[in-house]
């Protein structure tokens, strides 16, 4: 690769992670809305109060679906243990989004939903600095193996946002990041890779 290149590729990193820093928030940082004398503000949950990947999951109402669907494949025994794991756990939104009946026909068939489910979770800790350190090294790309065998693409989209993308072609983007517990790291996407 000539030196013209890399200056490019080593620009968009950097291009990269000014978005992504200005942008996108973590899930552990405070809310930035604007506050009036009325408005009262429960904290978040300390990092520190989630045991493990799964009780993290819970802590946050962005993933209520997530945790539902996690117990009922009764996945949530073995994401507690051993790790670190990362959960590209899909967002509500990115839940209520599949067509009408697909949640509940998914709880008919549990084992139909934890390889869904682990589709979405890698070995390993990718958090956000960990996410940039994996692009950086791969030059903009970078793959994982989710629990079911199945490989993820990341990559960095034109508008610069984070991208998932199975080998099938199903792709979703993170849109929160960082919510860490005891045995790893929730960061949000929206889209199911299903």
């Amino acid at each position: 690769m000539n030196y013209a290149k890399r200056s490019i590729l080593a620009l968009g990193v950097v291009l990269f992670i000014g978005v992504a820093a200005n942008n996108a928030s973590a899930q552990t940082t405070p809310d930035t809305a604007k506050k009036t004398t009325t408005t009262t503000t429960t904290p978040a949950p300390a990092q520190s109060d989630a045991a493990n990947v799964v009780q993290a999951l819970q802590s946050n109402s962005d993933y209520s679906t997530a945790f539902e669907l996690v117990k009922e494949a009764k996945l949530d025994s073995a994401l507690t243990v051993g790790g670190p794991y990362t959960i590209f756990a899909p967002t509500n939104n990115a839940f209520n989004a599949l067509p009408a009946g697909t949640i509940d026909a998914l709880k008919k068939d549990p084992a139909k939903l934890a390889t869904i489910l682990k589709g979405h979770v890698v070995n390993g800790t990718y958090d956000k600095a960990g996410l940039i350190k994996a692009l950086s090294a791969g030059k903009g790309k970078a793959t994982v193996t989710t629990l079911d065998g199945q490989t993820l693409t990341l990559s960095v989209t034109a508008d610069k946002k984070l991208q998932l993308t199975t080998a099938a072609g199903k792709s979703a983007q993170v849109v929160l990041y960082d919510l860490k517990g005891g045995t790893g790291v929730v960061n949000g996407i929206n889209a199911v890779l299903q």
